[in-house]
């Protein structure tokens, strides 16, 4: 099995078990994940992708590659701030739920086979998770959380930040296009 495989059947894998722990896309509808385990979700998201990135910016010497990831540790530690505001706001803390837990378990595939590469392996491994890891999270997002969000500032916030992770992906998508065949960035 190739790495980007393996990225995506892991990233897709871990979101959809706990996704799908919640029933049929009918039966989300009704009885999805509560609003405080959405919060849980989403910090859960963002810890890891905050995580991904550090990751990449203490191995990476390809400067498409750490900008991206200081981008990531950026702009997700910002809304995990926001997120966490808003849960004081509320006065919610952060439910744990089976996405949440399939989310961690997914990451620990990710995390050793990061720990485990070097160069533009590493670099091509990164950047091919990410893009797998943000279309999961945004098809999420829009499936899944969005719909399921009772409270309206939940609810606002999600719709806010969707844009975001949107431009992650397209950045992500971007980044992952320079590179050829053999996983070397191209030179422009």
């Amino acid at each position: 099995m190739n790495i980007k495989t393996l990225i995506t059947h892991t990233t897709m894998f871990a979101l959809l078990a706990g996704l799908l722990a919640f029933g049929s896309p009918k039966a989300l509808a009704v009885g999805g994940p509560t609003d405080t385990q959405i919060v849980g979700i989403v910090l859960t998201a963002d810890d890891l992708d905050i995580s991904y990135g550090k990751i990449a910016l203490a191995k990476s010497k390809d400067k498409a590659v750490r900008d991206f990831a200081q981008r990531m540790v950026t702009d997700h530690q910002a809304v995990q701030l926001a997120v966490v505001d808003l849960a004081e706001k509320l006065g919610v803390n952060a439910d744990d739920s089976a996405v949440r837990t399939s989310l961690r378990d997914g990451a620990k595939a990710v995390f050793e086979k990061l720990n485990s590469l070097q160069g533009s392996e590493f670099d091509k491994f990164y950047i091919d998770n990410e893009v797998a890891y943000h279309k999961s999270v945004t098809d999420a997002v829009d499936a899944v959380l969005i719909p399921n969000a009772q409270n309206p500032d939940l609810k606002a916030a999600l719709v806010s930040t969707q844009p975001l992770f949107l431009k992650h992906l397209e950045h992500a998508r971007m980044v992952q296009g320079n590179y050829g065949k053999s996983g070397k960035m191209m030179k422009h």
